[in-house]
């Protein structure tokens, strides 16, 4: 017996896989890759990076300083200008300590920081604007970013250096998020306290914006101006890149933004290399890599340590990403490491533009809430498919390692309830075609987590070659044509391995488990249909069949 600490110092026992039938090769190379997906690796997208003149410019030519208190603004601004002025190259941010208010990138210039370059922004919020800006994929009021960049090609931030957001003096905090010693730095730093004692705020405009709700969307007739009031709770995203084409960030350190880290949106031809991303635990919105609405973009040798979610995909929110109708598509993210985090890679919520033809690869999560994760709800519309993943490498996963959930932010439907069935529309979003293969976990609360929606069933998942140490195994809700082959589930005492409810056409070949489980297959609701089991020693004695589920709902072939 092998045991397993999980987090919050909760044990179970993990048989070694030897002990267990159909073990020789769980672990090999696959047998079952759908021919779509082996044919699509083979034709991984093409990403162009961007070039640069020689010529370097360095931010001391125009007067800054590198004391940790010269507001260096103007200066490196104005070395930017410079250097696209003369038909671009780099702009040398030496080794020092250099304070700055927001910085605007330009074409064809190269920002790059020396390798102990630490670049901070201001606390001070008075030097960063209101702007039009975008939250969740839908216009709202913005502070401006440290870090900017619209309508620019071939531009890049390089080099060894650090980029620090500040973002612990613009962002509010939960008593519970943080220890006592923290807490009490907290008080000590200055700003307010909410009357029961549980959130600090940094200001006034923060502490009202939060008590009074106020949105922070650019809804008709409202104007920048109006947000004056509440201007410090308006955080910006770090890295702002709108419409942007040849861009690259490689080599640096971004970290303790005020809210997401890196947000590309509608921009082409995206490299993001060895990068350091690291935002506290606490940071809610602290995103690491946000891609919206891109395409040809490569992720690629970075480690992320962040309060939300790491690798997030995105393209847009319900009518506003529907009507900008643009896909995140061509992307490939592979070799990177994630600590901390709400998900290691994820797609969604905001995904009205579609999601397409994403290729992950050789990567590690650790500590992460959720591993591999799917989420959106109903009103998103758009669709997610032909996503491939493979050799994903997890440890000590907080929830589920593989998740799909098209209920998210809304209370799902218990299996006896009555309800109604809303149209399929175009409000009604989509997740079809994606290949899983070659996952580890060691250390999760659910395996596999699938859940659709009556009207619309997650589609056409293909997984193969699991090995995952969770509490539970598998649950399947609301799903059609799922095939899960080659898996091991190390699971707790905890019934059943295999939770099934209103899905149909499921096939799951050559499941290893525990035998000590009283009951391995659950199916619940009267459309469930068409289950085979083939090679996994599953008995009909170990089966439960509730609220109109049928005995042969199920097919087993144990040869």
């Amino acid at each position: 017996m092998k045991p397993v600490k999980l987090k919050k110092n909760l044990w179970i026992t993990a048989l070694v896989i030897t002990s267990l039938p159909y073990s020789n090769d769980l672990l090999g190379q696959s047998s079952f890759i759908n021919h779509t997906s082996q044919y699509s690796w083979s034709n991984l997208p093409t990403i162009h990076e961007p070039v640069f003149p020689k010529d370097t410019i360095d931010i001391r030519n125009f007067g800054a300083k590198g004391d940790g208190r010269t507001l260096n603004t103007k200066s490196i601004n104005e070395a930017i200008r410079a250097s696209n002025k003369k038909g671009g190259g780099v702009v040398l941010i030496p080794a020092g300590y250099w304070m700055s208010g927001p910085i605007a990138l330009k074409s064809n210039v190269n920002l790059h920081l020396d390798d102990n370059a630490f670049l901070q922004f201001t606390s001070d919020f008075d030097q960063y604007e209101i702007v039009e800006g975008n939250y969740e994929g839908k216009p709202s009021a913005r502070n401006q970013s440290p870090i900017s960049g619209k309508d620019l090609e071939n531009i890049a931030m390089t080099g060894k250096g650090t980029i620090d957001g500040n973002g612990d003096a613009w962002r509010m905090v939960g008593r519970g998020a943080l220890t006592d010693g923290e807490w009490r730095r907290k008080l000590d730093s200055g700003g307010l306290v909410s009357a029961d004692g549980k959130t600090w705020f940094p200001s006034e405009k923060t502490k009202l914006a939060h008590e009074e709700k106020r949105s922070v969307l650019l809804s008709e007739g409202k104007a920048l101006a109006d947000f004056e009031d509440i201007k410090d709770y308006l955080r910006p995203n770090m890295l702002m890149l709108t419409n942007c084409k040849k861009v690259l960030i490689e080599g640096v350190t971004l970290q303790n933004s005020p809210a997401w880290n890196v947000h590309p949106l509608m921009c082409q031809h995206i490299t993001l290399r060895n990068l350091m991303i690291k935002n506290p635990d606490y940071a809610q919105n602290g995103d690491g890599i946000d891609i919206e609405s891109c395409s040809n973009v490569l992720i690629e040798d970075c480690v992320l340590d962040v309060g939300d979610d790491a690798i997030c995909i995105k393209s847009g929110k319900d009518e506003e990403g529907r009507k900008r109708g643009i896909a995140t598509e061509q992307v490939i993210i592979r070799r990177n490491k994630v600590y901390l985090g709400h998900g290691g890679f994820v797609v969604g919520s905001e995904m009205s533009g579609g999601a397409r033809d994403i290729f992950v690869e050789d990567c590690t999560f650790m500590g992460t809430d959720k591993g591999i994760r799917f989420k959106t709800t109903r009103g998103r519309g758009g669709v997610v498919e032909n996503i491939h993943i493979r050799n994903i490498n997890m440890s000590n996963i907080v929830h589920e390692a593989i998740f799909f959930d098209m209920y998210y932010w809304t209370a799902p439907p218990k299996a006896n309830e009555v309800q109604e069935i809303p149209p399929v529309t175009i409000e009604t979003p989509q997740i079809r075609n994606v290949y899983i293969d070659n996952v580890i976990c060691n250390g999760a609360n659910v395996g596999v987590f699938v859940r659709g929606l009556p009207e619309m069933p997650v589609k056409d998942i293909y997984l193969s070659n699991l090995f995952l140490t969770a509490d539970k195994g598998i649950e399947i809700k609301d799903a059609q044509n799922i095939s899960i082959k080659n898996a091991a589930l190390y699971t707790d005492e905890v019934d059943p391995l295999v939770y099934i409810e209103s899905a149909r056409d499921l096939t799951f070949d050559r499941l290893v488990y525990k035998t000590e489980l009283s009951t391995l297959v659950e199916v619940n609701g009267s459309n469930a249909q068409n289950l085979l089991f083939k090679n996994s020693n599953i008995g009909e004695n170990k089966m439960e069949f509730k609220y109109g589920a049928t005995e042969d709902a199920i097919k087993l072939n144990n040869n």
